[in-house]
């Protein structure tokens, strides 16, 4: 599977099973971006998000980290 930027939960997902030990109310972007980049099968230019993205992936993040 193919992500990409707009793939909001999907990322959430996938960054709450790469990353189980985080929690995600404390990341900081910079390091959101990262990870997001490094996903495996993330295809989609690092250049193409933005603030409004990684906000909707960190709340994501936290629905499924408080589940």
């Amino acid at each position: 599977m193919s992500l990409k930027w707009t793939d909001t939960l999907e990322i959430a997902i996938a960054l709450h099973e790469a990353h189980p030990g985080v929690d995600p109310r404390y990341i900081r972007f910079t390091d959101l971006h990262r990870w997001v980049c490094e996903l495996e099968g993330f295809d989609d230019l690092p250049e193409r998000s933005n603030e409004k993205i990684l906000e909707a992936i960190q709340m994501g993040w936290i629905e499924e980290w408080e589940d």
